[in-house]
């Protein structure tokens, strides 16, 4: 289990969090949204011990992040937005470079998932595409085997056919009880992959909930007329969608942008409805 509590973070003057409390417990997949800014991606190095916390703290399996014992850091992967790769460099390479840090690493596993993304292990990275040279990061990424995977912005770059592969390896990565934090802006990629929900703003933690107490909590109404009581409402085609509080118990399908929408423009509301 991942534990984040009063954690406060700076840059120099620029305050990030402060005071955030937050659990991820074992074998889910995570959202982490957010506006730009919002330090998602800080979050996200917090937790593998790339940055420390002014403030609080932040624990993994009862090891502090920051610490960076190799008893943690083989246990815990981070797949950034970007990655600089070296021109000569290949795949296959780049497993091999990182596989001594990774006791749970399978060469299996990767080469089944190269063979799924159709990506040639050898082949040189600065003769692929920006989208195979992604779909080959989250292969090694997956195949070192961590109880923990942290990604950002993972479905950068993919086509349609590779969000769905990818979206298909995940959930078998989750079915295994691995811990998965996507922090990602393309939300509807992961739309029906990420359970619980965490939703971010300027030093706080406005959402974190999963998908049926979201859904309790909340009423997704399509397709009917724009609603004065609604916390927000969008046109589509045929109607309205409007997010209204659940006040009558019924079933709806989530809506992450629309619920993501508000959320933002409903703080206070949100933080009410949600409380424990």
């Amino acid at each position: 289990m991942i534990e984040i509590k009063n954690l406060e973070f700076s840059y120099k003057k620029t305050p990030v969090f402060s005071g955030i409390n937050l659990t991820f417990p074992e074998g889910s997949i995570y959202g982490l949204l957010g506006e730009n800014g919002v330090g998602k991606t800080t979050l996200l190095k917090l937790i593998c011990g790339l940055q420390r916390p002014t403030m609080g703290t932040c624990i993994l399996d009862g090891q502090t992040c920051h610490d960076r014992l190799p008893s943690m850091l083989q246990r815990v992967v981070f797949l950034p937005d970007e990655v600089l790769l070296p021109d000569m460099a290949t795949p296959q390479r780049y497993v091999d470079e990182l596989a001594p840090f990774y006791p749970t690493f399978s060469q299996g596993t990767f080469l089944h998932l190269m063979q799924e993304f159709e990506v040639e292990p050898d082949r040189k990275f600065r003769e692929m595409s920006f989208g195979q040279q992604k779909k080959s990061l989250i292969a090694a990424t997956l195949g070192l085997g961590t109880d923990y995977i942290l990604l950002d912005e993972p479905t950068n770059g993919l086509d349609i056919p590779s969000k769905a592969q990818f979206r298909t390896i995940l959930s078998n990565c989750a079915g295994e009880g691995r811990t998965i934090i996507i922090s990602t802006h393309q939300v509807r990629d992961v739309e029906n992959l990420i359970d619980p929900i965490v939703i971010l703003s300027n030093n706080a933690v406005l959402l974190n909930a999963p998908v049926d107490r979201i859904t309790e909590k909340l009423l997704f109404e399509y397709g009917g007329e724009q609603r004065p009581d609604a916390l927000y409402s969008e046109m589509q085609p045929g109607g309205y969608l409007n997010v209204l509080p659940n006040t009558s118990g019924e079933e709806s399908k989530l809506n992450i942008e629309a619920l993501f929408n508000a959320v933002l423009r409903n703080k206070n509301t949100i933080k009410e409805l949600f409380k424990m």
